[in-house]
């Protein structure tokens, strides 16, 4: 089955991307859209210019485009034409649907043009996912952090094996969902199994506002280095 990948960078979509890979479906394009800016209802802010660098040690093609719309018709409607071009059967998508605003305006448009949309681990519980990715040997980085128990020392940081239970201990402790799904984290993936290279982070910058108590990680270099 031909399909596109809607694709942050982070890991959940890289989980998306790796499950239509394993299904053995023919992955024609990533899409990714940078929004205008963190408010947006339906995309990652945070280091999602970085996915031409992923799409590049995924070898798979990239489709990228910013949204200047705020709200989410506004923002999902800037994918009609890229869903009107696609030469595919069906649009994937991360996480485990509890986005529902985000999963039912890309229903909506992508209806029009008779693409279905599939989220492939919309059975299993957020705390069930992340063991998944982290056990699938994705090099997950935090990016984006929005939550009481989360301060600017996990921005950059790696979610491995080693800090899962504490970061599952404080999701319980602050109640943020364990994968981050509405708002509360977002991640980039450096390296995994569906990676022919490994994105290296050379320099970035922590972005703070204590008023709110959040922030994200800008990435200001990286590149490419064979695995």
């Amino acid at each position: 089955m031909r399909v596109a990948v809607m694709f942050s960078g982070g890991k959940d979509s890289s989980m998306a991307l790796k499950y239509a890979l394993d299904q053995g479906w023919d992955v024609k394009a990533l899409i990714s859209v940078k929004p205008k800016s963190a408010e947006s209802f339906l995309y990652q802010y945070a280091t999602v210019e970085w996915t031409k660098l992923s799409a590049e040690a995924l070898g798979i093609p990239l489709i990228y485009i910013k949204s200047e719309k705020i709200g989410p018709k506004e923002e999902a409607d800037e994918l009609e034409e890229i869903f009107k071009n696609l030469d595919v059967k069906a649009i994937v998508v991360g996480g485990v649907g509890l986005q529902k605003t985000q999963i039912r305006e890309w229903k909506r448009v992508a209806g029009k043009f008779g693409l279905d949309v599939i989220v492939p681990y919309e059975n299993l519980t957020s705390e069930e996912l992340l063991r998944e990715e982290i056990n699938a040997g994705f090099d997950i980085r935090i990016t984006s952090v929005a939550s009481d128990g989360l301060g600017p020392e996990w921005l950059g940081a790696q979610l491995n094996k080693d800090n899962l239970e504490k970061w599952l201990e404080l999701s319980k402790k602050f109640g943020f969902n364990e994968i981050g799904e509405g708002g509360y984290i977002d991640s980039f993936v450096c390296d995994g199994p569906i990676f022919k290279k490994r994105i290296e982070i050379i320099s970035s910058k922590k972005i703070w506002d204590n008023k709110t108590s959040s922030g994200y990680l800008e990435i200001e270099e990286a590149k490419l280095v064979p695995k």
